[in-house]
This record gives C-alpha cells, structure tokens and sequence, in this order.
C-alpha cells in the first residue's frame, strides 16, 4: 500500500510504515500534480504538513485515498469535514509538537524583551556605544503576566515554561476549565492549578507579554485586531506562533508604530510562504519561518505518531 508523505516524514516513521510493508514516497509533488499523481499510483494515505492542501477537489476525484494524515496540530489547510463525509479518516498528532512550539515562543518573549534581532542586525554597521544605548531598556520576565489565549496542549506547555521561570500567567480558553499545568525541576514536577478566564477582555488589559494559541477561525476574523489592541497595556509584547491570520497584521503594524504594543514575535502570517516585507524588515518584530515544531525530537515524535495511525487504520 502506497503512503505519499508530501511534506516529508522523519526517517524513524518512515521505517514503522515500511515495517509494516508500506512503500513510503517522500518524493514532494507539487500542488498541481497532486491528483494526477495519487490516481496515477494508487496512493492510499497522504500526509502532509502545513504546505501541501488538501482540498475537495482532491477528495472527489482520488478514489484510491483512503486517509489524510496531518503531521502537526492545526488542520486548516484540510477539508477535514468533507473528508470524513465521504468515508476518508483524517488523523493529525495535537501532541507531538507541543513542547517544540512552546520552547520557540519562549525564546521569542526573551528575545523581544531584549531587542535581540534588531540589535544582531545592527551589530556589524553601527556604532557600538550608539546601540549599547539604544537598547538599554529592555525588560525582565520574571514577575511579568503572561496572557496566554488558547490554552490547549501548547498553551500548557508554554505555561509550564513560564511557571518555570518566575512569570504569572492568565489563560483565556473558549470553554473554561481547571488545568493542573506542570512545573519541572529536573526531574521532577509540581502542579499549578491554572483556571482560565471567561473574558478574554479580562487577559487583555491584564497582560505585559501575550502569546496567541487558537486555530484559524472559521469565519476568517482576526482574534486579535485594533478593538483588542486598544485594550492592552501600553508597550505590551505579543508572539504568535500560532497561525497565520489569528492576528490582524496592519493593526499590530499601526500598534508597533504608535507604541501601544513595544515588540512582537511571529512564526506564522497570513501569506505564507511570502509575508508581508513590512513585518520583515520592521525592526520591532523578531521572525522565523514557521518553524514552531520544527525540532529533531518533535518530527521523530510526529513520525512516529503519525506512522502508528496510519497502521492501525490502514494495516
């Protein structure tokens, strides 16, 4: 049986799945070719990333597919409800990636509370005694309120990273809840009980750093946009290593310019893979290129998740 891991998959997956006689194409097809290409082998399971989509189109027209696999949390680039209708399983990994994610959004909240990628850029050109002045206020985050607005497995894991180092948090989740969020010292963990908030209002003007961890909505609308930046504290820091679209990108770029919000931190855009040139080179706004779960222990986990739901559904 053919798998198609179009986005790639790690080698440990890859090894499960032909252990268990599946013939693993890695080969990437581009976008255009997907359908000529699926009915041209009889591929049975496709797994993507955030890159490939896989639409209606797709669905109705390959009749050998019999999975869609997302390797990762979000599955907006998936017609996850239409697949399943027309009798397609459609697994993703939630779990894989959490900490990878996490760990990323931390080092943006540190790195935007020291001015770190602008000051790198400026290193090699400008005066050193100018630059050792002109970033001399940047913040601590021990003692800081992190606001973080999702609070599913990521927004739990960044929260633990946060405890961890001496922050407060505030959660806002669109169903509360009680989570025992846990705090490691070595090897060992305490929990911390976190109730999120009902109001999201309430995380906002509370909040000196907020970090996004919402999916796509279904309706398109920013979560974030001028109504809510103007509830924020002023000089507030944002990161969003979510999803391209979860903030509206001209109301954090009139936000920056007029000081209400100090920095930001973002992994994900609206026009990937082509962002905004006025997020890039803004120099109040540190980038990466989506690499959220882009670690070597997160693509091992997710290979490996994702190679066990496709054997057990497929096998």
């Amino acid at each position: 049986m053919l798998v198609l891991a179009n986005d790639g998959i790690s080698s440990k997956g890859k090894e499960i799945l032909e252990g268990k006689g599946f013939t693993v194409i890695t080969d990437k097809i581009n976008q255009d070719n997907l359908i000529e290409e699926i009915n041209k082998q009889g591929i049975a399971a496709v797994l993507v990333r955030s890159a490939t989509k896989i639409r209606k189109d797709i669905i109705d027209t390959c009749p050998s597919l019999k999975l869609i696999g997302r390797g990762g949390v979000g599955m907006d680039n998936i017609d996850v409800d239409y697949a399943r209708s027309k009798g397609l399983v459609v697994v993703n990994t939630p779990a894989s990636s959490s900490q990878s994610v996490a760990e990323l959004v931390m080092g943006q909240l540190f790195s935007i509370a020291r001015f770190l990628p602008d000051s790198y850029k400026n290193m090699e050109n400008e005066d050193f005694s100018v630059l050792k002045k002109k970033y001399a206020k940047g913040v601590e985050l021990r003692g800081k309120t992190l606001g973080i607005i999702g609070f599913g497995r990521i927004g739990q894991s960044l929260a633990s990273y946060a405890f961890g180092i001496g922050m407060n948090v505030v959660a806002y989740n669109r169903t509360p809840c009680k989570i025992n969020v846990p705090v490691f010292v070595g090897d060992k963990s305490v929990d911390v009980e976190v109730s999120t908030l009902s109001d999201m209002n309430d995380l906002l003007v509370k909040s000196d750093f907020i970090s996004i961890h919402v999916p796509k909505q279904e309706n398109g609308d920013a979560v974030l946009s001028s109504k809510e930046f103007s509830k924020m504290k002023e000089g507030v820091r944002i990161v969003n290593a979510a999803r391209g679209g979860v903030i509206d990108e001209v109301a954090l770029l009139d936000a920056l310019n007029s000081g209400k919000v100090a920095a930001a931190g973002l992994d994900v855009y609206e026009n990937e893979p082509n962002p905004d040139s006025n997020l890039l080179k803004h120099p109040l706004i540190a980038c990466t290129p989506h690499i959220g779960a882009a670690t070597v222990e997160a693509q091992d986990r997710i290979g490996e998740e994702i190679a066990s739901l496709v054997i057990q559904h497929l096998a």
